[in-house]
């Protein structure tokens, strides 16, 4: 038992520092963490045009690591996974003349998902976009699994791509694994970003208060990793942070539907594809995109992706609290703002270079 008390600590305590010297090293930070219990960042920036917004760019109170069980965790995690699989069989059905393709040939197909469309099966019976494509597209695969390559989250809308054969499955697999497919997304968030253009980088992590949802990853939470137990919560928990960008570029500064409420149009570019990662980055900014009922105001995972936010405005434009609760009262049983508008890669057993483009319904 001791011994195996001591491998868990020291897995835990290689992973409080490897997020520690990932922040030390980052070249676009300005200061380093002042403490382990209380930790000040600092807003660096390079241009008036362009913003890198980096582990160093928002500011992060705490004075003690929380204090929960290793059986809360695993109780929270539990109560929460039943929600979800209960919101996954309101997933709404394709129909044959519903199924909208951007994109056939022998090999892979490009789909338009609507949202409210779950992409693949979280348990059997449930209509997803996959089996409406396994149902309606003539293709050589034995089993609806060995088409699917990546997906999209319920409420996003937008282009997904689908194997034909497994020439096609190996080859998009290989593609996404090597991160040489580009996806953009377009989405609508609260309040006006200010930048044009710039990159978001910040390491994202599993939230062990809020599983299974992500949230940014800080030496502080790292901390509280130490005391749980992976035989209750899981390993995958307990998994060191994960490096994550987002680049962003402004399209329009607009108002919402007939209000005056501020809200921004965004192409975000993702770069290293982690799960959740364009809502966590997105409220972690203070910018949450419009109708995210998980990562908004009051939703299910950690607010502001599980950051502490300055209360006002700060240069970046930073929606406050009093305008996301406004967007979110008249935006009440709408979609979520964000789309799934362009993907590019290399065909992948032509290797001859596509571009798909989707216009967003919002």
């Amino acid at each position: 038992m001791a011994s195996f008390v001591r491998r868990r600590t020291i897995r835990a305590i290689t992973a409080v520092a490897a997020v520690t010297a990932a922040m030390v090293m980052a070249p676009i930070i300005t200061t380093t963490v002042s403490s382990l219990s209380a930790s000040a960042f600092v807003l660096s920036d390079s241009s008036t045009t362009r913003k890198s917004y980096s582990r160093s760019t928002i500011i992060v109170y705490g004075s003690a690591v929380p204090s929960i069980s290793s059986e809360e965790v695993r109780s929270r995690n539990l109560h929460q996974l039943e929600r979800l699989r209960e919101r996954d069989r309101h997933s709404v059905e394709v129909k044959r003349e519903d199924l909208k393709i951007i994109f056939e040939d022998d090999h892979i197909v490009c789909v338009d998902k609507p949202s409210g469309v779950l992409c693949v099966p979280s348990e059997e019976g449930i209509p997803t976009m996959a089996k409406a494509v396994f149902d309606y597209v003539s293709h050589k695969q034995s089993s609806l699994d060995k088409m699917v390559v990546h997906r999209l989250g319920m409420d996003t809308s937008g282009l997904v791509v689908f194997a034909k054969t497994m020439e096609a499955l190996r080859g998009l697999n290989t593609l996404f694994r090597t991160r040489q497919i580009t996806r953009v997304y377009e989405v609508l968030v609260c309040g006006h970003v200010s930048k044009d253009a710039g990159t978001i980088d910040l390491p994202l992590m599993r939230d062990y208060e809020h599983p299974p949802f992500m949230r940014v990853s800080t030496d502080h939470h790292q901390q509280a990793l130490l005391g749980l137990d992976p035989a209750i919560v899981g390993k995958k928990l307990l998994e060191p942070p994960k490096p994550s960008q987002t680049r962003y570029e402004v399209i329009s500064r607009e108002t919402l539907l007939d209000t005056d409420l501020p809200v921004s149009r965004l192409l975000l570019t993702s770069v290293t594809g982690r799960t959740h990662q364009l809502n966590v980055h997105c409220a972690a900014i203070g910018h949450p995109i419009v109708g995210d009922k998980v990562y908004g105001l009051n939703g299910d995972a950690a607010p502001n992706g599980g950051l502490e936010l300055q209360s006002s405005p700060g240069e970046m434009g930073t929606s406050t609290l009093e305008l996301q609760r406004d967007i979110a009262s008249c935006f009440d049983n709408r979609n979520m703002c964000a789309h799934a508008q362009k993907l590019s890669f290399q065909h992948p057993v032509f290797n001859s270079p596509l571009t798909f483009e989707s216009k967003a319904p919002f």
